[in-house]
């Protein structure tokens, strides 16, 4: 008998403080690999172990997990908060594609492969799986509380375009054979899976949008959509768009709580949501701001009122509270 399906949470056992307790529970090093924690508390985990339980409970909120692969526990985390979105920043070496913010983070260890493709691949698994009572093939997402809903994957790529995206398209083959990635066929039907992988970064617009059967979408620039370079961008090629916080509304007026955003910075955010909307796109601000606390969260409930798609999060203990 199998248990309530769910996204996958286990404990960590003799896990070292440094950990938040909170993320005991996420998982117990859900495919044994070495890649998971901290330098100080990697020799503490339990390896090899697949013992895994589920939990319900957690309820999808609108928000990207940015930077994802510095939490402790990559994707996972964000899962377990409900995070709808994830994020890895990849580099091309000698064929392999490895995770990191930078070429000094990158370990043999934590590859594209062993932090994204195997425990998205593994969790989507169990949210199918073939039983007596499955009469018909699924195709349910990460959360119970709404099986239909995708996760957003944007793979930021960091070495050369070309090369780097083609060795992503590869990766992600295992969650291709499944069915599990939202496609588009023919240029004008989407097909929405359970992950919606998204390029950003270096990723070329030439080699995504002009594709007519694809698997991979593009992070085009929110800020920039009226350009005439992206005039064709729709939601065919790009769900979400996209941009700098700072560099689309710039400096916040932190000295008046009643308002933080002037009229023109409300009048420019308006302008490119609504320019993304009407193209049927989503939109996401990164680098919003984090401190004061009154101040972000200011800037999260003005891009909730004004329909973003995505908040952008860092802290995300911080955000699963705000919702």
């Amino acid at each position: 008998m199998f248990p309530s399906r769910s996204l996958l949470v286990a404990s960590l056992l003799n896990l070292a403080a440094a950990i938040p307790s909170e993320l005991q529970n996420v998982l117990k090093n859900t495919h044994g690999g070495s890649e998971y924690g901290l330098a100080s508390t990697t020799s503490s985990m339990p390896r090899n172990s697949k013992g895994l339980t589920f939990d319900g409970s957690t309820l999808q909120i609108p928000v990207h997990s940015h930077n994802d692969y510095w939490r402790d526990i990559p994707f996972y985390t964000g899962l377990s908060r409900g995070c709808v979105s994830t994020e890895a920043d990849v580099w091309l070496y000698n064929g392999t594609l490895y995770v990191g913010h930078d070429e000094s983070s990158l370990t043999e260890e934590r590859t594209f492969e062993s932090l994204y493709v195997k425990p998205m691949l593994e969790v989507l698994e169990r949210q199918n799986p073939r039983t007596p009572f499955v009469t018909s093939p699924t195709n349910n997402g990460v959360f119970d509380t709404d099986t239909s809903q995708t996760m957003y994957f944007f793979v930021d790529l960091k070495t050369s375009g070309p090369k780097t995206l083609e060795a992503v398209t590869a990766a992600l083959q295992p969650l291709r054979e499944k069915g599990y990635l939202t496609a588009l066929k023919s240029n004008k039907t989407i097909t929405h899976g359970p992950i919606t992988v998204i390029g950003t970064g270096n990723t070329p617009l030439n080699l995504i949008g002009p594709v007519a059967d694809r698997d991979i979408f593009f992070d085009a620039p929110l800020h920039a959509l009226n350009q005439p370079e992206y005039a064709g961008v729709t939601s065919l090629i790009s769900p979400i768009a996209s941009t700098s916080f700072k560099r689309a509304v710039g400096a916040l007026n932190s000295s008046d709580y009643n308002a933080i955003l002037s009229e023109e910075q409300l009048d420019s955010l308006r302008s490119q949501i609504r320019t993304a909307k009407k193209r049927g796109i989503g939109a996401r601000y990164w680098e919003t701001p984090y401190y004061p606390i009154w101040a972000r969260n200011a800037v999260w409930r003005t891009l909730l009122q004004e329909g973003v798609a995505l908040l952008n999060a860092d802290d995300l203990d911080a955000v699963s509270e705000y919702f």
